[in-house]
């Protein structure tokens, strides 16, 4: 992580959890890397299908593959899970 990336985590508030801040900080490098983020007219979307993806695949191979464990960690119905993992394309 760069000086300047934990410089910015750094000066966030507190009560600021960790989650937060490291998906913040990723932002950051992620809109220094574009040209300019007010030519995005997506980003909203590419953000949560991002987290989407790193979410339920982190959360796949910790349970070893397990919808069901992984359903019920996050909170919501198996077939729900499964409907995301094939939108996301995500293989099991």
């Amino acid at each position: 992580m760069s000086q300047s990336t934990l410089e910015t985590i750094d000066e966030l508030d507190e009560d600021t959890s960790l989650l937060q801040k490291c998906v913040r900080s990723e932002l950051e490098k992620y809109c220094d890397a574009i040209d300019d983020i007010r030519d995005s007219n997506d980003l909203y979307k590419i953000v949560i299908n991002e987290v989407e993806i790193a979410l339920f695949q982190f959360l796949l191979d910790k349970t070893k593959g397990n919808q069901s464990l992984a359903s019920s960690i996050l909170g919501i119905n198996r077939n729900t899970l499964r409907k995301k993992l094939s939108q996301l394309d995500i293989e099991t």
